[in-house]
């Protein structure tokens, strides 16, 4: 009776451990105030469940050479490769929290030889060294029960930092293709504007003798015939700014690959279009499309399941061990029956003063969930300043290189009459020049703000969540 009775109790005590334990662990929820319907500015667009982030970055980057450049990028990039290295170590890491809740067990043979000091109590007694050997071959086994969700909670803590290096490996993955794609079509736009300068050269070249020869003829004095050589030289020193230019970012682009410095094969800027249709879907997308942001919340799930983990430390710890084998003094009797021993405890452990640690591991949890909490928050109204950012760059430029082409060609008749007008004597060389300069600069403007819309174009894809699938 009495031992049923006991069997009971502990059946009963260990129902109550099991339900503290359900009562203990917190179950994470996702902060409701993180996400705003305004998270990002949409004054000309209408507001779609689509997103233009969920388009295979093959779909949206659609130059072979372009596509085969993002393709080495996700293949040989140092970053990438060091991503999935850390995918693989916290997947371990997640494999040692699951496999906790398992027993520990470790066995071995063991030899142990003993001899006492003649210079002890017990020794001056016999007055004669005794000594003895003993064999034997053990195992020790350790468990310790889940009661308060501790264990669980720390594998849900490695399984968020699992999916949070997953998620940051496809955040480099995204932010590779994007910066494949802007450094390709910035040198795609360093190439049209060296076709610009060299142009610009042939023709203040042609001017130049131009000059010359109205000087010989009396129309123009040397002022006007040097004046033109420095348009030439401004123009020339131009051009070798640019081929530094296209250099160092071959350069860079090599980096991105992961291959040494070497020329970048690629086509030609006006090739190079991108999606008419730019749904961006509704803020909240951004949670499941936004790699980075989806890391950070996996972070702020790691903190709160450790903080869990550090509450669970101020309950009673239940833990089981036992060791058992063979021992003797005889080698030939290891293995004999009566050699056999067993050792079984069952205890509980209450921290009770130790020197505050377990608080102090509470508090800096809380402490860091915070933190996760407005990383988090500081992540997602990131990503809807960029996605405005890009958005806005993008309407823009259509209506800036509109412009700069009216200007463009307001300056390029300008030096069309200007040279007229010198030719005849009637006008000042200098407004030639300052027509010239500024009909250089209008068709460098409008290269650049073609680049601006190419280059916002990607980063909206990027900033929306493109580019990892």
């Amino acid at each position: 009776m009495k031992k049923h009775f006991t069997i009971k109790t502990a059946l009963a005590i260990f129902a109550v451990f099991i339900l503290s334990s359900c009562m203990t662990r917190a179950k994470y929820e996702r902060p409701q105030d993180v996400v705003d319907e305004n998270l990002f500015r949409t004054d000309l667009l209408p507001k779609d469940s689509l997103s233009l982030a969920t388009v295979s970055w093959r779909d949206i980057f659609t130059d072979p050479i372009l596509q085969k450049h993002i393709a080495t990028a996700l293949d040989n990039n140092l970053d990438v490769r060091v991503a999935l290295q850390n995918i693989t170590a916290a997947d371990s890491y997640l494999k040692q929290s699951k496999a906790a809740y398992l027993p520990t067990l470790s066995a071995g043979p063991n030899y142990t030889f003993q001899t006492q000091s003649l210079n002890t109590q017990a020794g001056q007694l016999m007055n004669s060294r005794k000594y003895s050997d003993q064999f034997d071959v053990s195992a020790n086994l350790g468990w310790e029960a889940d009661i308060w969700g501790r264990l669980r909670a720390q594998e849900k803590a490695e399984y968020a930092n699992y999916l949070g290096t997953v998620a940051a490996h496809q955040a480099v993955k995204s932010d590779l293709v994007a910066a494949v794609a802007s450094a390709y079509y910035q040198l795609l736009t360093f190439d049209d504007q060296k076709r610009i300068i060299n142009e610009t050269i042939a023709l203040r070249r042609k001017n130049l003798e131009t000059t010359s020869a109205l000087k010989d003829a009396g129309t123009l004095t040397e002022v006007a015939v040097k004046q033109s050589e420095a348009l030439v030289y401004n123009a020339e020193s131009l051009l070798i700014n640019i081929d530094v230019q296209i250099a160092l970012l071959e350069n860079t682009m090599s980096l991105l690959l992961g291959e040494p410095s070497h020329s970048i094969a690629r086509s030609t800027i006006d090739a190079q279009k991108m999606p008419v249709n730019l749904a961006l879907g509704y803020p909240a997308n951004l949670l499941a499309n936004r790699p980075d942001v989806k890391a950070a919340e996996y972070r702020l799930m790691n903190a709160f399941e450790l903080t869990n983990a550090a509450k669970a430390n101020f309950y009673p710890t239940l833990r089981l061990t036992g060791s058992g084998g063979i021992t003797s003094g005889d080698f030939d009797n290891l293995f004999s029956a009566n050699s056999l021993f067993a050792n079984v405890v069952a205890g509980l452990a209450q921290p009770i003063l130790n020197r505050r640690q377990i608080r102090t591991q509470y508090e800096v949890s809380l402490a860091n969930k915070e933190i996760a909490y407005l990383n988090f928050r500081k992540s997602v109204l990131t990503a809807g300043k960029e996605v405005s950012d890009a958005l806005k760059i993008y309407q823009a430029q259509d209506t800036f290189i509109n412009l700069k082409k009216k200007e463009e060609e307001a300056y390029r008749n300008s030096v069309e009459y200007s040279q007229e007008l010198v030719n005849y004597g009637l006008a000042n060389y200098l407004e030639v020049i300052n027509a010239s300069v500024n009909q250089l600069n209008a068709e460098l403007n409008i290269s650049n703000a073609e680049y601006s819309k190419l280059d916002a174009g990607v980063e909206l894809y990027r900033a929306l969540g493109g580019g990892w699938r």
